[in-house]
């Protein structure tokens, strides 16, 4: 059996991935394109693969392929019809990075809602040396406890993050993208009232035709000035355009991201030039990537490998 790696880099050097090497033979390519990646499959009869879209024009020329393994849980990469017509299997994992990404998502929170940015500077640019007072508080922060936080997309990391929420002491409540979802739970309320009751709000929910340019002026405008806007979902529901001009505006107090609509992030992205930076943080995309939550992927991902050449 040979297994083909296409972006093996986004996995992380880290990772232990030798048992791989026991169960055939492993090639592993840091990043491929998609004319790269026709070349590198046409022998393969597993590739696993992170951001490489899997179509014709990159899988076309392999005749051995079996399976396809996604080192995520979005599949938007693949082109199901044509993996359909050519009998190829597919499988993603879900339910790997809950705990990491719930814990990412109140990183964000903390950073913004106590103003970390403020006084880490403050600090660390010597303004605190030999200052007249013991203590400094010029950007006033609050107790997260009764304070109401509002999700988007209550799934596996939607729920967990209510329940730490709650555990803090906030009122949940959440917005169903769909309108199916019903958690007796969790108040369920409508999205107009979710922006303008919530303190907090965090996205978790998958880009879809529900989803996409969800969070736009108009939402923005309608959340407390007070209010944090978090994104842990994908980036493309959000309007940058207009996530700035909020930001810039005081429409809201603060944002952080950890999705953008383009990744690695474009020089144009309107949030480069957002005017006062402490209101804003932006990760690369890392929730997902603890140690522990990339290793578990990589476990699963060996499991399904073997399980479809067992049965």
């Amino acid at each position: 059996m040979k297994i083909v790696f296409l972006d093996a880099k986004t996995i992380g050097d880290d990772i232990d991935l030798s048992g791989f090497d026991k169960i055939g033979e492993v090639i592993k390519y840091d990043f491929s394109t998609t004319n790269q990646a026709c070349e590198r499959t046409k022998d393969a009869d597993v590739v696993i693969v992170n951001k490489v879209q899997i179509n014709e024009k990159s899988i076309g020329e392999a005749k051995n392929l079996k399976l396809v393994c996604v080192t995520a849980t979005g599949t938007n990469n693949l082109d199901k019809d044509y993996l359909d017509k050519r009998n190829i299997e597919w499988r993603n994992v879900a339910g790997y990075s809950t705990e990491t990404v719930a814990q990412h998502t109140f990183a964000l929170a903390f950073y913004l809602f106590e103003k970390l940015s403020y006084y880490d500077d403050y600090v660390k640019s010597e303004k605190y040396v030999n200052d007249i007072s013991f203590t400094h508080f010029d950007r006033a922060f609050h107790e997260l406890n009764g304070k109401t936080w509002g999700i988007i997309g209550l799934g596996n990391i939607g729920r967990r993050v209510a329940g730490i929420a709650k555990a803090f002491g906030c009122n949940v409540i959440y917005y169903s993208t769909s309108g199916r979802h019903d958690d007796p739970d969790y108040k369920r309320v409508d999205f107009d009232t979710l922006l303008k009751e919530s303190d907090i709000i965090s996205v978790h929910a998958p880009l879809n035709a529900d989803t996409e340019n969800l969070m736009n002026f108009e939402a923005f405008k309608k959340m407390k000035k007070s209010a944090l806007f978090l994104n842990l979902g994908r980036g493309p529901i959000v309007v940058e355009k207009d996530l700035a001009r909020a930001l810039d505006e005081h429409e809201i107090e603060g944002a952080g991201l950890d999705v953008l609509c383009q990744e690695p992030m474009s020089s144009e992205n309107p949030l480069v030039k957002i005017k006062d930076r402490t209101r804003l943080i932006i990760t690369p995309h890392i929730a997902w990537a603890s140690v522990e939550a990339r290793t578990r992927l990589m476990e699963i991902i060996l499991g399904q490998v073997k399980d479809f050449f067992e049965k």
